[in-house]
């Protein structure tokens, strides 16, 4: 168990603050980067870096664990089946809180919290198009063989066509 914050909480009482911060993991593991306050971020990243740790871990305990935390079942799957699997080999530091300025109406600190590695999930359709674009590629490599070699047969006619047109010329002139 951390230790607690000093300081006020952040939403008035320890439990608004635990609702908050849920949402916020849920966000972050939906999207895979979120732009919160630098304090809010803060308080996020050791509750998210715990999710990450249950969701390696993979048994039905931590699934609950994580469930009682994230209320969206759809994020709890992607968690334990698309974001947990990438960070097997890796012990910690799951996230990254990157400075930006300050918020324009209140000047607030603000700050970017995202997961270290990108999410992929874009990822599946881009091999599905190279594939694509592969088996394109092929086929016309394939059609422009199948031309190439029409093209030496119609080259060396060509120098028969040729001879041909002269004799019929000298002719025409004799």
């Amino acid at each position: 168990m951390p230790t607690p914050t000093r300081g006020p909480r952040l939403g008035g009482s320890p439990a608004h603050e635990r609702l908050m911060l849920a949402n916020l993991a849920t966000s972050l593991f939906k999207h895979g980067r979120i732009t919160t306050t630098e304090t809010k971020a803060k308080r996020l990243r050791p509750l998210a870096e715990q999710l990450i740790t249950k969701a390696k871990r993979g048994d039905l305990h931590a699934r609950r664990q994580a469930l009682s935390v994230v209320r969206d079942k759809d994020v709890v799957f992607q968690l334990f089946d698309q974001i947990a699997p990438r960070y097997s080999n890796r012990p910690g530091g799951y996230t990254r809180i990157v400075k930006a300025g300050p918020r324009k109406g209140d000047a607030a600190p603000m700050a970017i919290i995202e997961l270290v590695e990108e999410l992929e999930v874009a990822a599946p359709k881009a091999p599905r198009k190279t594939e694509r674009k592969a088996a394109k590629a092929d086929s016309i490599a394939v059609l422009a063989g199948d031309e190439t070699d029409e093209a030496p047969a119609a080259a060396a006619s060509a120098p028969a066509d040729e001879a041909a047109e002269e004799q019929k010329n000298e002719e025409t002139k004799a």
